[in-house]
């Protein structure tokens, strides 16, 4: 997977037309879009998980993780305590809209072709990789997620497998989860001073839970001198008596590496 050159110009004509079929699939489709947004909690937990809001990331100033925090502080309001409805969809981007200077968003991180740049509401994809991981231990159907196309930063107190998030960029790299359940699901998401916290709750206690994991990890080069890394997202299903139901496959993954792999190695 030898990266492509792309102009800015190609590039700018790319984003302005998938926008545009973004607006016309949310508008004129026949999905029906969750909006409700439920003050109550729902009664029961069906998945959670936290992830810390600042990483020692190489080259990275930290203002770009402060103004990362801001930016969440924004967005989060949009997205917390709405409700999947049975047969609705959650889409990430109608709910939150246009991270834009004119709401208040600031410059953070942004992941760009490999490396990153300083961008309004840069730093939005820490909690989309967070309710797409809490997403995997429900029965909730994931129905669009986009992987990331590079390994930018080195793994550092990795706690889930490589290639379990999932990238977003507005509107048209969005997250979408349908709920084809017959109970609805409640997002919460909140911060604390550490960490961003996600959690789905139902109005019943689940039947099942799931444990995800990876398999065929590997890192190779490629003919042109680069590495490629890869692996297979796998998910168990199991009954409240821990007996094994089903081992499904999630998804893959392939990203080309933007850091030499055997430096760490090489240190030790």
């Amino acid at each position: 997977m030898k990266p492509k050159k792309r102009s800015r110009l190609r590039i700018k004509a790319g984003s302005y037309y998938f926008k545009l079929k973004r607006y016309m699939k949310w508008y004129f489709g026949n999905v029906t879009f969750a909006n409700r947004i439920l003050d109550d909690h729902l009664p029961h937990s069906a998945a959670s998980h936290a992830t810390p809001l600042l990483r020692k990331l190489k080259n990275v100033d930290m203002w770009l993780q402060h103004n990362k925090i801001k930016n969440l502080q924004i967005a989060i309001p949009r997205l917390h305590q709405v409700v999947i409805a049975p047969g609705e969809t959650f889409s990430y981007w109608k709910l939150i809209g246009n991270p834009t200077k004119r709401k208040g968003y600031v410059e953070g991180m942004v992941l760009y072709y490999g490396t990153f740049k300083p961008g309004i509401g840069g730093g939005l994809c820490q909690l989309s990789n967070l309710i797409y991981w809490i997403t995997l231990h429900t029965p909730l159907i994931v129905t669009e997620r986009h992987r990331h196309s590079y390994d930018v930063f080195p793994d550092a107190n990795r706690t889930q497998p490589f290639g379990s998030g999932a990238t977003c960029s507005y509107n048209y790299l969005d997250l979408q989860i349908y709920n084809p359940t017959d109970q609805p699901y409640q997002l919460l998401v909140y911060m604390d001073e550490e960490s961003l916290h996600g959690e789905w709750r139902t109005t019943r206690k689940p039947a099942h839970y799931f444990e995800v994991y990876e398999r065929d990890h590997r890192i190779s080069q490629e003919y042109w001198g680069g590495y490629v890394r890869t692996n297979s997202i796998y998910r168990k299903k199991f009954n409240l008596d821990g007996e094994l139901l089903a081992d499904e496959f999630i998804t893959g993954n392939q990203a080309l590496m933007m850091y030499q792999p055997l430096l760490k190695a090489k240190a030790e």
